[in-house]
């Protein structure tokens, strides 16, 4: 009876932890579409600002702004990593895959500092050599419009007081519900022929040169766009890395299930086994009994 009362113990955790399993998938399943969907309506508004970011520069010939870069000694040059990674973890792979390409990716820069986004990232992160400049943490929600422009301030704040020298962002992107890889971005300082390959991705048609008359500059209107941009750019990276924790997450609650199903059938089998050897001797002792007392 121990026996079978440990087992029966040990199936009902297994339900329980079954049904968790089965709720986090729902749940982050309605967080995935709600993500993508958000992107999509936000996408036109942040593509038409860079659309009019390209063409102010190749129509009016070179813009000169601190934006496109500076000289800076070798010695003092910096660079800033954005690393974008989770609040929460049971999501698979998906945090370690991030840091092993911000590992690598730190190794081919000259002293590089982190910006984390993500507490996850922060704890994993502040047992390695390198330097965390800032962390960002938005408690695993849906990031919002300004959550981006808090993080674009700060990098923009910084890099022309010139804490850094150039910032790349890391985040993981969803090319399918199966397939999540950490992307790497460049983002400042700005490069008008990267603009220029990114537009070309987004429209089919080639993107020509038109003239604009910007008041009251064609530099200042530029210096107003770029905040705006670099908000949409790491807006943009923000929802992608939270639809894709979100994947990932579905996927591990999906392995999850699949594996508490298969415990909870093993211990099911092992529970009748156990029950039925236990009538069985029940029986063959009330029928040994019955016969002894035949006997008599």
């Amino acid at each position: 009876m121990a026996n079978l009362r440990d087992v029966r113990l040990r199936m009902r955790a297994i339900e329980q932890t079954l049904q968790v399993t089965k709720a986090m998938n729902l749940i982050s399943t309605a967080k995935l579409r709600k993500g993508r969907r958000v992107l999509q309506d936000t996408e036109p508004y942040f593509t038409r600002i860079q659309k009019s970011m390209y063409d102010i520069v190749a129509g009016a010939g070179f813009v000169h702004s601190d934006f496109f870069g500076r000289k800076a000694d070798e010695d003092i040059y910096h660079s800033a990593v954005v690393v974008i990674n989770s609040d929460k973890g049971l999501a698979g792979g998906y945090n370690a895959n991030v840091f092993r390409h911000v590992e690598s990716l730190c190794a081919t820069l000259k002293n590089p500092m982190l910006i984390l986004i993500g507490a996850i990232g922060y704890r994993h992160f502040t047992h390695t050599p390198h330097l965390i400049l800032e962390n960002f943490s938005f408690k695993s929600k849906l990031p919002e419009v300004e959550d981006a422009g808090e993080i674009a301030d700060y990098l923009i704040a910084q890099y022309l007081w010139g804490m850094f020298d150039e910032v790349h962002i890391v985040y993981t992107h969803m090319y399918s519900t199966i397939k999540l890889l950490p992307t790497e971005k460049s983002i400042l300082p700005l490069n008008a022929e990267t603009m220029r390959q990114e537009l070309n991705q987004i429209e089919t048609k080639k993107r020509e040169h038109h003239t604009f008359e910007y008041i009251p500059s064609a530099a200042a209107v530029f210096e107003a766009l770029v905040p705006l941009y670099i908000k949409g750019l790491v807006y943009g990276c923000m929802v992608e890395a939270y639809a894709s924790e979100q994947s990932a997450r579905i996927a591990a609650m999906d392995e999850a299930s699949k594996n508490a199903e298969d415990m909870l059938g093993t211990l099911r089998i092992h529970y009748n086994r156990v029950r039925q050897a236990g009538i069985t001797q029940e029986v063959s002792e009330i029928v040994s009994g019955s016969s002894a007392q035949s006997e008599e």
